[in-house]
């Protein structure tokens, strides 16, 4: 329940019935619950109003799709995973790929040996 744990539960209810009194306890308890579902009612009131003014093409729309996050998940990382998944390579994979060490290419350069320098590229 919201990543509370039953020590910070009970911390929580000795600090409301410390500041709030066993006498006025239930009565906060009480508002603060219809104040929350209020404002879920609201909420859920504003993405319906936003639903039905954007008209039947938007039916799908979630507002949450607007956070970055979400946005970036859903329109660019599955499309990459459709793309390896629709791949040969996801399928079958090239063996220097699996190898547990690269082969050395040709043209390495021995311990101590000093590269080339080309002038014209510095």
């Amino acid at each position: 329940m919201f990543g509370l744990g039953w020590a910070e539960i009970g911390a929580l209810i000795v600090i409301a019935l410390l500041v709030f009194g066993p006498e006025r306890l239930p009565q906060a308890a009480s508002q603060a619950g219809k104040t929350l579902r209020n404002l879920r009612r609201m909420a859920n009131n504003a993405r319906d109003d936003l639903r039905s003014g954007l008209g039947p093409e938007f039916q799908n729309f979630d507002p949450a799709d607007l956070n970055p996050r979400n946005f970036v998940r859903k329109h660019l990382l599955d499309d990459l995973e459709d793309d390896w998944n629709n791949s040969d390579r996801s399928r079958e994979l090239e063996p220097a790929a699996t190898a547990p060490y690269a082969p050395e290419p040709e043209n390495a350069l021995g311990y101590g040996e000093i590269p080339p320098y080309d002038a014209e590229a510095t």
